[in-house]
């Protein structure tokens, strides 16, 4: 089997939205035998599974139909379907999203020809079913590409790009992990949203080749539902775990040292930066927000306590965050109060 497709499925089946990506998946160019579909259900309490077996049914050996009896968000299903994976290589989908008809056998074919194990590809963001190209976001850059060295590590952990929109050879996902006792294979934290942060950069350091076409192959379809668009106090805490992983991945995978810089810097806008300006707008209405965002901080300054002079801070961070982030550092009553004053008086003026 030369892919692996898996399908983390939960509550898709409305809106034709699930029908669509597989649609596009048992589409695919390849013939059968060397592309496996897996879909896994992750205890949907609509139509998906129902909607998932009768591809099963219509497509046998090109598509199978898994179901989780237990909700362990898309890095459980992940690891379901990994379980399953025969492929030398593996690919990953939203299964609100979809892919153009020669897509997987267009990154293949880019990887037989120059050696690559991994290999991306630009994205569109639609809001309607379309294989028209919308928002177009250029997922990596051509400095990236090539056999890998120092200077692309660096810039690969810095802006890694989504990690749907690509194939990886197996060992990169896997490294030397086997199924569990349940068959699964636990490379995805579970329970929470942002796997795919907390796993990158382990990932990324195995890379030995990349490579990217410059065509957006993929779409992300925007809806209310989706994850990016939906903050919670679960969602932010999920944050701060990932951004944990993150830092635990570096250590005991023996890369903390060697690329500091990288991995501060990305622990710190996804567990601290990002999370702290999701919860403090008014709006947001977080349970006993003075306290969480007060232990944010605090623990975002034992884990890296000169985070502010790091240099990618400096240089990304906006002005105006890195100004109310410094007021944080020195009293949080302060950043607090001065916050909250702020947004009343520009929702005054607006």
């Amino acid at each position: 089997m030369r892919l692996s497709v898996i399908v983390p499925v939960y509550n898709m089946a409305g809106d034709d939205k699930l029908k669509h990506c597989l649609d596009s998946l048992v589409g695919q160019t390849l013939p059968d035998g060397d592309i496996e579909i897996i879909a896994v259900d992750d205890c949907s309490t609509d139509d998906s599974f129902a909607l998932m077996q009768d591809y099963e049914k219509n497509y046998p050996g090109r598509f199978v139909a898994i179901h989780s009896p237990v909700n362990h968000h898309q890095g459980g299903a992940k690891n379901i379907g990994l379980g399953r994976a025969k492929g030398e290589w593996l690919g990953f989908i939203d299964a609100d999203d979809w892919v153009v008809p020669d897509y997987y056998e267009r990154l293949l074919k880019k990887a037989e020809e120059t050696g690559a194990d991994m290999v991306g590809c630009d994205y569109s963001l639609v809001d309607t079913y379309t294989f028209e190209p919308g928002q177009v976001v250029h997922n990596n850059t051509a400095d990236q590409t090539g056999t890998m060295d120092e200077e692309k590590y660096r810039k690969l952990l810095l802006d890694t790009g989504s990690l749907v929109v690509k194939i990886y050879k197996r060992n990169i996902v896997l490294g030397d992990r086997t199924p569990d006792s349940d068959g699964k294979i636990s490379v995805f934290p579970e329970d929470i949203f942002y796997e795919d942060n907390a796993v990158s950069n382990t990932w990324m350091l195995r890379v030995k080749h990349f490579e990217y076409i410059q065509e957006p192959l993929y779409f992300y379809y925007q809806h209310d539902a989706s994850t990016v668009h939906t903050v919670s106090k679960k969602n932010l805490e999920d944050r701060m775990v990932a951004g944990r992983q993150i830092l635990a991945e570096a250590r005991e995978n023996g890369y903390l040292e060697k690329y500091k810089p990288e991995i501060e810097f990305m622990y710190t806008v996804l567990f601290y930066v990002n999370t702290l300006f999701s919860a403090m707008p008014k709006r947001m209405r977080i349970e006993d927000c003075y306290n969480f965002t007060k232990k944010m901080g605090i623990e975002m300054k034992e884990a890296f306590p000169d985070f502010q002079e790091n240099p990618y801070y400096k240089e990304r961070i906006h002005a105006e965050e890195k100004k109310l982030i410094g007021m944080q550092m020195k009293s949080h009553l302060l950043f607090y109060v001065y916050y909250r004053l702020l947004w009343m008086y520009r929702d005054l003026r607006s």
